[in-house]
């Protein structure tokens, strides 16, 4: 047993579904708890990167003491059922609960079975605003990016799991719920503590980073999310890679293959697909003096992990004209927002396209 799995104490279970999840966690723990008795499960998805990069972040975890359970959660029709039953114990006896992305249809799922009265969401990027305010407003939990109308059937059929879920992520005379978030939170529900993540963690256990004198780019899944015009992407970025002196484009886990194969020929970018999170690929270094992105979590992140040092983390703004006849239609307010709200970074303007 890990020396602070093993420690007295209430116990607490967090479940995790992304590298940034697990990462949050980290600093959650850092910042709040050190010494918890914590186990953090591992719902693997199925995205060979998004795997690759869990991997090396359950590797951190376990280096700083904490247990690690990876669940094959998605190998198979049989597996759902199969995890589900395998934690039903440990969320019973868990005292506190820690979660990553409070829309994960399989994280509602084990809510209903926790008996927890300590609740914590972790951010998983930008989504963290959209559920703030949605459970600030007592809406149903949806995805920013998902088209607006009525619901598909499939969510219809899911709904009593979903405000079940929900309702246990409400505070109330006997139930707590922290949100840890590096976001802006501008409509704060009622009883909810929010506190900040300031990446206290990542900046203690790396760096600080060589800086090189070009800048990088930080790709985004805003193409395969079905929000931006791949087109239009590809020349946004081709655009400002000319105009800042890009040498690197660092991807998404989400992005394609074909789409960065395209993107390096057309563009001459060197594509670098991460084994951690970004944080802590800039935190090691070396990075550009420069990183450019689009509205993304990074553009509220990196500044933080980046503290105390040159770096400055620039954010080119999504031009309306680039979405998708598909997009949802909070889509253009939405990603506005990230930018706007974004502390310690330079804003560019939209790229001008022919």
């Amino acid at each position: 047993m890990s020396p602070r799995a093993g420690n007295a104490g209430p116990h607490t279970l967090a479940f995790v579904e992304s590298p940034v999840q697990l990462l949050n966690v980290l600093e959650w723990a850092h910042a709040h708890a050190p010494g918890v008795g914590l186990t953090l499960v591992v719902l693997s998805p199925i995205d060979p990167m998004t795997r690759g990069q869990l991997r090396r972040m359950s590797e951190l975890a376990r280096e700083e003491g904490y247990e690690v359970r990876w669940e094959e959660a998605r190998g198979g029709a049989a597996a759902p059922f199969q995890t589900i039953g395998g934690l039903a114990g440990l969320l019973r006896r868990a005292s506190r609960i820690v979660l990553g992305d409070p829309f994960s249809r399989y994280v509602q799922l084990l809510l209903t079975i926790t008996r927890a009265r300590d609740l914590v969401v972790v951010d998983d990027g930008t989504a963290t605003m959209e559920f703030v305010g949605q459970l600030a407003r007592g809406e149903r939990l949806v995805r920013w990016h998902r088209k607006g109308g009525r619901p598909a059937p499939r969510d219809l059929i899911f709904a009593p799991v979903s405000s079940s879920a929900r309702r246990k992520l409400t505070p109330g005379e006997r139930r707590r719920v922290e949100i840890f978030s590096s976001m802006p939170i501008a409509d704060t529900p009622e009883g909810v503590t929010v506190t900040t993540n300031d990446f206290g963690w990542t900046r203690a256990r790396f760096g600080p980073p060589r800086i090189t004198k070009g800048a990088d780019m930080v790709g985004t899944s805003l193409v395969e999310t079905g929000v931006v015009d791949g087109d239009r992407y590809l020349e946004a970025v081709q655009s400002l890679a000319r105009t800042h002196g890009a040498t690197r484009y660092f991807a998404h886990r989400r992005e394609t293959v074909e789409k960065l194969h395209r993107l390096a020929v057309e563009t001459g970018l060197e594509v670098v697909r991460p084994d951690l999170p970004l944080e802590l690929i800039a935190r090691r270094g070396p990075v550009g003096r420069t990183i450019l992105s689009f509205p993304s979590t990074v553009v509220h992140t990196l500044p933080l992990a980046l503290a105390g040092t040159e770096v400055r983390v620039a954010v080119c703004d999504i031009d309306p004209a680039w979405l998708t006849q598909g997009a949802s239609p909070r889509a253009s307010g939405f990603l506005s927002g990230v930018t706007g709200t974004a502390r310690g970074v330079h804003r560019l303007s939209a790229v001008s396209l022919a």
